[in-house]
């Protein structure tokens, strides 16, 4: 298969020629690590190649299983574990680290018939807005390449963006699918709480705040792959009320005439780059256009508690998670295993007493009855993604000295994300808008709890009514070629 075709389909699309006959999954397979080996040293996406792993995989692809099987698929090097390959969480720490289980939504990927055959980028333990971690040195955008493809999923987007897959496993707890889909230009969708297990060895991750799902460039990608990975598993603590029919069946019905909150203030009163402020305007006249009401509202909530309570929930779970990598070992992590930021988060989260991340996690609780008490009255709120376009490369530094500053920088680009990971609810960013040079910026749409597929019918046509999937970087840098 021919480059340009195989980045010219989506996942489905790829899908549709495995099942008709017209392409095998081992051309697939080669036209991925083709594209990855002409690309990846340029954006630096893919961390570790399972070309192995993959091969052994394609002896056991069922085309019957899914309209994915077949597909090639990447997944984030972070709490999603292929059982015997190593699992580095983006840290020197847990180099070494060989789960030897899937996680449930691995087992479920492997079992619908997609292909994985690497693991991408991810800043240590996700703690970004941005992918750059010491490790592995920095993902970048590709369509700037001195810009973040964001973070903590920015590995992903970057391969995505980049074309090496159509869709990528990705994970969010605090805007981690939804950032990196902002700076590349992608459909991100983090779905409810719940709506994936974080089994077989975890009940939830960071109190439910995180959740997996991927970024794609169409909605129908992103629709597919939760048909594939949703559902509770054996022991989970909780599961997310059941869709009414498959997700990849809302995608293309009529979402109806919603009653849209849209809110461009920014919760801590500061200002939004003008490139976020004309996204936002696009996206409210494009609703409009299609026949929404659009009410200029937006739930109240107290932003820096909600804030303060989320660091405390983020750095507690540092804490534990280098304290039970630390009994494994039999050590302390040494100064060079571990990044500067992190570091510090890990001492702020062993100074947590027990009753205030109780106090914490009742702040995110009650931020989530008061936007679900506000949503009664409207079927989606609409807000920025992030508050300004992707920053350079450097701009969040992992290893700078003043904790105070890098949060000071993260919670004023990403005021918008967090509290629907608190909330629980299911959240899009979708790529509508481009600045004058180029770099998009995506704009993000919640519903209530456990309706994704209101943002999926929503999302269909908003693609329909300003397609993007058709958009694409530049190809001279991303080969190596500055001319």
């Amino acid at each position: 298969m021919k480059c340009d075709d195989y980045i010219a389909h989506d996942a489905v699309g790829l899908g549709e020629l495995v099942d008709a006959g017209d392409v095998t999954p081992e051309e697939l397979l080669d036209a991925a690590l083709d594209r990855l080996r002409a690309v990846n040293p340029t954006v630096n996406a893919v961390v570790r190649l399972m070309e192995e792993e993959a091969r052994a995989q394609l002896a056991t692809v069922d085309t019957s299983t899914s309209p994915l099987a077949g597909v090639p698929y990447l997944l984030k090097d972070l709490t999603t574990w292929f059982a015997g390959v190593p699992t580095t969480y983006g840290s020197a720490f847990w180099r070494n680290f060989v789960p030897e289980v899937d996680t449930v939504v691995v087992s479920r990927l492997r079992s619908a018939g997609l292909v994985i055959f690497g693991k991408t980028n991810t800043p240590e333990l996700g703690g970004s807005p941005t992918t750059e971690p010491r490790l592995f040195g920095p993902s970048r955008n590709p369509w700037n390449l001195g810009h973040s493809s964001g973070g903590s999923s920015g590995g992903a987007s970057a391969a995505v963006a980049a074309g090496m897959v159509p869709a990528a496993h990705a994970s969010d707890g605090g805007g981690s699918i939804r950032i990196p889909a902002s700076c590349c230009g992608l459909f991100g969708l983090k779905p409810s709480r719940g709506r994936n297990s974080s089994g077989p060895v975890l009940g939830e991750q960071w109190v439910g705040m995180s959740a997996e799902h991927a970024v794609t460039r169409t909605i129908r990608d992103s629709a597919a792959l939760l048909d594939v990975t949703s559902g509770p598993a054996t022991g989970d603590p909780y599961a997310c009320p059941a869709p009414e029919r498959p997700f990849l069946d809302e995608v293309g019905r009529d979402p109806g005439r919603l009653r849209i909150a849209a809110s461009m203030q920014r919760p801590d009163g500061l200002d939004v780059h003008s490139e976020a402020q004309a996204a936002f305007d696009s996206t409210v006249a494009l609703c409009a256009e299609l026949g929404h009401d659009v009410v200029e509202v937006g739930p109240d909530y107290d932003l820096a508690e909600v804030s303060q309570a989320v660091v405390k929930i983020i750095a507690v779970n540092y804490a534990n998670a280098v304290a039970k990598r630390s009994e494994v070992l039999g050590r302390e992590p040494s100064s060079d295993e571990l990044e500067v930021v992190i570091r510090k988060r890990v001492e702020v989260g062993q100074a947590v007493s027990a009753a205030d991340y109780v106090r914490a996690v009742e702040t995110i609780h009650l931020a989530g009855r008061q936007i679900g008490a506000f949503m009664e009255d409207y079927d989606v709120i609409l807000r920025p993604t992030v508050a300004h376009p992707p920053p350079p490369l450097g701009y969040l530094d992992m290893n700078s000295d003043d904790l105070d500053e890098y949060l000071r920088r993260v919670w004023s680009y990403i005021p918008f994300t967090a509290v629907f990971n608190a909330s629980g609810q299911p959240a899009m960013s979708v790529p509508l808008h481009w600045t004058a040079d180029g770099l998009p910026v995506g704009s993000q749409f919640a519903a209530r709890y456990g309706d994704e597929a209101t943002l999926f019918r929503l999302a269909g046509q908003l693609e329909t009514a300003r397609p993007w999937a058709h958009r694409r970087p530049d190809e001279a840098p991303l080969l190596g070629d500055a001319g």
